[in-house]
């Protein structure tokens, strides 16, 4: 009788983590493609990402370079103060997109091009992502719009 409890105990263990592995191996798979890294222009020129890695890239929009090419396709830089980024993005921009404003895109680089597949923009006057602020602060070129 007894061994017959250690066996079911042994087994229902095991099906336990068995269950356990495979929801990890599903999480896992899931969020592969859903974590994209934040970086401003200047981590990328100290530390360029690997080729095809997604990421997201933030920055300010910097003045006079953006340019609108054949159908929906923009061009412009993004800089944090200390580096400067080509962007180039296909499809229709947010409202508030501006130059001097700030932005983070999602894409990879292709060359030595950022190609964004997603741009926001900030949504009123006195925003910018956290991430960019940091940046700005990092290089010594954030003003505070509030003061």
């Amino acid at each position: 009788m007894k061994s017959l409890k250690k066996r079911r105990r042994i087994q229902v263990l095991v099906a336990a983590a068995a269950a356990l592995v495979l929801a990890v191996a599903l999480i896992g798979y899931g969020f592969r493609d859903g974590i994209n890294l934040y970086r401003a222009p200047s981590q990328m020129a100290d530390n360029p990402p690997e080729a095809g890695e997604v990421f997201r890239l933030g920055g300010l929009v910097e003045t006079g370079t953006l340019m609108r090419g054949a159908g929906e396709t923009i061009s412009f830089r993004v800089t944090d103060g200390g580096a400067s980024v080509p962007v180039r993005f296909t499809g229709v921009l947010p409202d508030l997109f501006a130059e001097g404003q700030g932005m983070i895109g999602t894409g990879r680089m292709e060359g030595d091009t950022f190609v964004a597949t997603e741009i926001l923009a900030k949504h009123d006057e006195s925003y910018m992502p956290r991430e960019v602020i940091d940046s700005l602060k990092e290089q010594g070129v954030y003003e505070d719009p509030n003061s």
